[in-house]
């Protein structure tokens, strides 16, 4: 049930309650069971005995209504493009039945125009198969253009499929453990498929392939790397500025990615520009995504102040964003803690008080990691000693075994140093702990350091150095 937002669950009980033919609720008591979290005993609760066969039909029937609910929510609120061009389709086919065919075609040739113009290549399939279909009632229209027309989009829809093979191809290798760059892996695959990575390609793929990109960079926490061929993507996606508002969507997403990988190489000015580009964009088409945006800019626009000097800004403007988000609320953690204002980050790590498994399947294991090794330090800060002890033996069962699986051996090493520090504190500032600090980390240098990894060796140099946490950070940020 975690897919519902509570209003959207109350929502849900009164679509039941007027499905509901007879007095019978039970469906209503069983979804308010699952939403509570209770597993056990379900057929005892409903029904006062063991029933599991009239408990699995009610299950059943819950389920297809769960679907009926959430296909209806989403019609009525998805007013996309393609929910539309679908809609011309299937009246056109309608008015085909009925013998109405100047209207049917119309219909049709309203359908084909938006496809066209947002590369929708299946639905063009469809569009076209029914063209083909009634071609010999056209007058108006040339029968060779027609199929000429199919067959051009049955090639690009072809391609397009070809290109998820090639994604899949990606994804798959980039799970694999050998040490292979991000553009050799995609290089790799596009040629395994006989694909050419230039302007040819749709708005959507090159969007993909940078998606793509910037995601594998965040699973190795790696954007140096990545970095080449992520410009050399844009450069390609520029080439399509006039298709910037017809893909105004896809367009936003690019811009944030590329705000991102900015930001994580330290490039805080080309990150700016990326960000403020991308508020522009947003207010186009009448704020059409601004809310669906909103988020990520505000997440952009606060690591960049903190990150340039300007915290208490970084700090107000995230504690300004009125919905609920898990990146927002860690990142104020960070700032916070940054700021030594240890009280207020451990208030709100309070707040989170779901189970890992929980975070990781809403927010990916990468958010989960960066949640504990914050929630130590600041632990570690407040000198609670059951809780660090408590924490550090989770983290250690938990996660070091996939981190070094992946190669993030560093992560492991802190977490040992962290687990030092606070056993022995007053042996972080001797030659012999500077000796295995120096000896536990292969550092790759200012330019390509990830920003969030130095952020964190952060706090143990300035347990070293007996210097403030936040200006150790920006001191190794900025040093070129």
């Amino acid at each position: 049930m975690e897919i519902l937002s509570p209003e959207e669950c109350n929502e849900f009980l009164l679509f039941l309650n007027k499905k509901n033919r007879r007095g019978d609720t039970k469906n209503q008591k069983l979804f308010k069971l699952l939403a509570s979290g209770v597993s056990q005993d379900i057929d005892i609760k409903l029904y006062g005995e063991k029933s599991s066969n009239a408990l699995h039909a009610l299950s059943s029937r819950l389920h297809y209504s769960l679907i009926d609910f959430i296909a209806s929510k989403s019609f009525q609120r998805e007013a996309s493009d393609e929910l539309e061009i679908f809609k011309l389709i299937l009246a056109a086919r309608i008015l085909f039945e009925h013998k109405k065919y100047k209207i049917a075609f119309k219909t049709l040739d309203k359908a084909e125009k938006q496809a066209l113009e947002l590369d929708l290549y299946s639905i063009l399939t469809e569009i076209y198969h029914t063209k083909v279909q009634y071609a010999h009632l056209n007058k108006k229209a040339s029968f060779t253009e027609t199929i000429n027309a199919s067959n051009l989009n049955l090639k690009l829809f072809t391609q397009e499929q070809q290109l998820n093979m090639v994604y899949a191809t990606i994804k798959r290798d980039l799970k694999k453990q050998e040490a292979i760059s991000i553009e050799q892996i995609i290089t790799s695959a596009f040629g395994a498929f006989d694909i050419n990575l230039d302007a040819s390609l749709s708005y959507k793929s090159l969007f993909q392939l940078l998606n793509i990109s910037a995601t594998a960079s965040k699973l190795q926490s790696n954007f140096y790397e990545s970095m080449p061929f992520m410009t050399q993507l844009y450069a390609i996606i520029s080439e399509k500025e006039h298709q910037v508002d017809k893909h105004l969507f896809y367009h936003i997403e690019i811009l944030n990615l590329m705000a991102i990988a900015s930001f994580r190489n330290k490039k805080f000015k080309t990150s700016q520009h990326f960000t403020e580009k991308m508020e522009v964009e947003m207010a186009k088409q009448n704020n059409k995504y601004h809310t669906r945006f909103l988020e990520k800019l505000y997440l952009n626009k606060g690591l960049l102040l903190n990150y340039t000097n300007k915290p208490n800004e970084a700090i107000a403007l995230l504690k300004g964003f009125t919905k609920q988000s898990l990146d927002i609320e860690l990142t104020l953690v960070m700032c916070y803690f940054q700021q030594q204002e240890f009280n207020n980050a451990y208030y709100i790590i309070k707040s989170f008080n779901h189970s890992d498994a929980w975070y990781e399947k809403k927010n990916g294991w990468i958010w989960v990691v960066k949640k504990c090794i914050i929630e130590i330090l600041v632990l570690i800060e407040l000198d609670k000693l059951d809780l660090v002890l408590s924490r550090l033996k989770t983290f250690n069962i938990k996660y070091s075994k996939k981190l070094n699986s992946i190669g993030e051996h560093r992560v492991v090493r802190f977490i040992k140093l962290v687990a030092v520090y606070y056993e022995s504190p007053k042996e972080v500032t001797s030659p012999k702990f500077h000796d295995i600090v120096e000896k536990s980390f292969e550092w790759i240098g200012t330019e390509k350091e990830d920003i969030f990894i130095m952020s964190f060796y952060a706090w143990l140099k300035s347990k070293m150095e007996g210097t403030n946490i936040y200006d150790t950070t920006l001191r190794l940020v900025t040093k070129q």
